[in-house]
C-alpha cells in the first residue's frame, strides 16, 4: 500500500499480516479522497478503526491539519505509529488504543469537532453504522463536516434518523463507501 497523493505521495504504508484487517483498496481510497479533496486542507480528521493508519495518513498528506487515529488492537497502534513516523506526520497525529464507543464518549467531552470522520469497521456486525450514529449523536462532526463509512456493497447503512442524511454511495467491487452529513 502506498500514499496516493500529496506531500507523502509514494510513501509505503505497512500493514499487519495475519490479523483480521482489511486495508482500503487504492482505487476506493482514490475515489474517496477525490470526492473531498477541496474540503480536506486544514480539516481535523478522525479515523476510528485505523488498522494501518492509511486513511488518516492520506488525509494528512493531502493537507488535513491534524488527525486522531484509533484502533483497539495494540499491534495495529504500533504499526500506525510506525507509518505516521515514516511519512513524517507524527507531530500532526494522536494515536489512541480504545474501543470506539469509549473514544467517542471521551472525545465528546472536548470542544474539538472533526471535519471528516473515517469509519472502516468490520462489515458484518453493524459496527460501522453504530459508530456513524454515535459520532453524530455525540456532536463530533463539525457543522459542514461528514462521516465517510466503508461498508459491504450489498448493505448500505441507513442514515441515523433525525441526525444525518446519506449524501452519496460509491460502489467498488464487493465494497462501497457512503458519505453522511448532518441535518
Amino acid at each position: 500500500m502506498r500514499v496516493i497523493a500529496g506531500s507523502a505521495k509514494g510513501k509505503r504504508i505497512e500493514s499487519i499480516e495475519g490479523i483480521l484487517t482489511r486495508p482500503t483498496l487504492d482505487r476506493v481510497k482514490e475515489a474517496m479522497f477525490g470526492s473531498i479533496q477541496f474540503e480536506l486542507p486544514g480539516a481535523d480528521v478522525l479515523d476510528l478503526f485505523g488498522g494501518s493508519g492509511a486513511l488518516a495518513i492520506e488525509a494528512l498528506s493531502r493537507g488535513a491539519r491534524s488527525a486522531v487515529v484509533n484502533d483497539k488492537n495494540p499491534a495495529c497502534v504500533k504499526m500506525i505509529e510506525k507509518n505516521l513516523s515514516a511519512c513524517g506526520f507524527s507531530d500532526k497525529a494522536r494515536v489512541t488504543c480504545e474501543d470506539f464507543v469509549a473514544l467517542i464518549g471521551r472525545l465528546s467531552r472536548t470542544e474539538k469537532r472533526f471535519g471528516f470522520v473515517f469509519i472502516d469497521a468490520p462489515y458484518a456486525d453493524g459496527t460501522g453504522r453504530e459508530a456513524m450514529e454515535l459520532c453524530f449523536r455525540n456532536d463530533l462532526v463539525s457543522e459542514d463536516g461528514c462521516v465517510i463509512l466503508e461498508h459491504s456493497r450489498s448493505e448500505v447503512p441507513t442514515a441515523a434518523e433525525g441526525l444525518c442524511e446519506l449524501v452519496k454511495t460509491k460502489n467498488y467491487g464487493k465494497c462501497a463507501f457512503s458519505v453522511y452529513k448532518r441535518l
